[in-house]
């Protein structure tokens, strides 16, 4: 698949059904998933798979992601997106 057709299938998982998620996810990915590494951007892409909830929580600092290869992520987006507390 090409990046323009894998970055354009991206911006469809980032809209979410919740707007909360939706005004940070597609940030991420226009402003920093190509400064990313390889290996966040995979992860990024499995963070996507996950259900609204769970990302909204660990996205907000509610809960704490138990899944250690998608809480580098979590914390990556955090710190980018300035929701860190």
């Amino acid at each position: 698949m090409s990046e323009l057709n894998n970055k354009t299938r991206l911006r469809w998982q980032c809209r979410r059904g919740m707007l909360e998620l939706d005004v940070i996810l597609s940030p991420f990915l226009e402003q920093h998933f190509d400064s990313i590494s390889e290996s966040e951007q995979r992860i990024f892409q499995a963070l996507l798979a996950e259900s609204d909830p769970d990302i909204y929580t660990w996205l907000m600092g509610f809960g704490a992601c138990d899944k250690p290869e998608l809480a580098s992520i979590v914390q990556l987006i955090r710190h980018k997106m300035k929701i860190d507390s």
